[in-house]
């Protein structure tokens, strides 16, 4: 099946053999920017996102879940037993053409296989092989398997996120090192893509969420350097600016960002405030930090005085930068969120018109486009297999051996 739109990386070939969400992350990019991206589920089961149904939602056992069709639009799917020879067989004779091969498997899986990266290098030296897992292939924790809860905690994000001393540790509501782990495949992926035009051979992309985790502590870990102490949570508090936080209003919360001298002076000028702006307390944004408590207090009491969207135009006039807290599905609803297409629908060949989010990054001349729902289990296995020189007699053989799953 052709892509509607030729992204800017059209023509290259992705064998996507990974599960939930780093290594998926990666695939979805890839396709989304044009790739032919063809996911390889393990046989029996397949990935298991698409049994993640949460309650409430409009499915049921057997069907795809929402969670799978949101990381997996836009890619192919064929179903495996690379146990079997014959689908071992079809995965490598796939290798011949694929330009890159992302996996995020516990350490030893794809050795067992036979599917190293060491061995395919030898065997495929042009193949970019991108591996994602908890804590990366060396280290003494390179045999641990990973969880984004535990990047979270280990990488320190729980203990700069919450409420501030004294309460539970927080982790982040997003799965951050899931999702940023794949993100840093991407690019990963895409050097090396680079680095082989050059060179002509492809090599190991080794990412995880441990690291994908710690680069969340920029602002964090400079302060540790730098004063020998590491910072404890602070709300929605910035670490290195105030005000820049959430203050309530009279009817929801909006966050204020005067993270310098000038939008500070903006702020308490457009608040009718200007008292403060002359308090010694609140002069420099190093005062404002050591009596940050004050300053939250002193602020608050002007915000609860009107409403979100009262607050929010008068700041927006004032060049404040500002903008309400909303709920996800808030944000669906969002103009601006719509107008960058970020919400947009893409047609499934079982439930039709489903919505998902958007490419987060524009090209002016090879657009990424999304225009096939994820795929359902085997449902192009036999399409993709007559891509790579199969035929239907061999085709119904392997199914028959049970080497592959094809959907009806």
């Amino acid at each position: 099946m052709e892509r509607a739109q030729k992204g800017p990386l059209s023509g290259v070939v992705v064998l996507e053999l990974a599960h939930v969400m780093a290594g998926p992350t990666c695939g979805r990019m890839l396709a989304d920017m044009g790739a032919d991206v063809i996911k390889v589920e393990r046989l029996p089961g397949g990935d298991d996102t698409r049994r993640d149904i949460v309650p409430g939602e409009p499915r049921t056992e057997g069907e795809d879940s929402f969670a799978f069709m949101m990381m997996n639009r836009n890619k192919r799917g064929i179903a495996l037993d690379l146990k079997s020879a014959s689908g071992k067989a079809a995965l490598l004779k796939m290798l011949e053409k694929a330009d890159v091969l992302v996996e995020n498997y516990r350490h030893d899986t794809m050795e067992k296989l036979g599917l190293s990266y060491e061995t395919l290098h030898e065997r495929f030296p042009r193949l970019v092989y991108c591996a994602v897992s908890g804590f990366g292939r060396s280290g003494p924790y390179a045999t641990r398997g990973g969880f984004d809860l535990v990047a979270q905690g280990m990488s320190g994000i729980m203990s700069y996120t919450g409420e501030g001393h004294g309460r539970p540790p927080v982790k982040a509501g997003a799965p951050v090192t899931d999702i940023t782990a794949g993100i840093l495949a991407t690019m990963g992926v895409c050097a090396a893509l680079v680095s082989r035009a050059q060179t002509g051979r492809g090599q190991l992309v080794d990412t995880s969420l441990f690291e994908a985790g710690i680069t969340f502590s920029y602002w964090h870990s400079a302060i540790a350097f730098a004063t020998g102490d590491s910072p404890g949570a602070l709300g929605s508090r910035h670490p290195l600016s105030a005000p820049y936080q959430a203050f309530a209003t009279k009817d929801g919360w909006i966050n204020i960002g005067g993270a310098n001298q000038a939008n500070w002076r903006r702020l308490v000028e457009a608040m009718g405030a200007s008292e403060l702006a002359e308090d010694p307390r609140f002069a420099t944004p190093t005062d404002r930090l050591t009596h940050v408590d004050a300053l939250d207090e002193a602020l608050t009491a002007h915000f609860i005085t009107r409403t979100r969207d009262e607050w929010l135009d008068i700041l927006e006039k004032a060049g404040v930068p500002a903008g309400p807290i909303l709920s996800v599905r808030e944000m669906h609803q969002d103009p601006q969120a719509i107008a960058r297409d970020m919400i947009v629908p893409c047609e499934h060949s079982r439930h039709g018109s489903v919505n998902t989010i958007g490419l987060p990054v524009k090209f002016s001349e090879t657009p990424g486009s999304i225009d096939r729902g994820a795929p359902i289990y085997g449902e192009h296995t036999r399409e993709i297999l007559k891509t790579f020189g199969y035929d239907d007699a061999e085709i119904d053989a392997m199914a028959n051996e049970g080497a592959i799953g094809i959907a009806p």
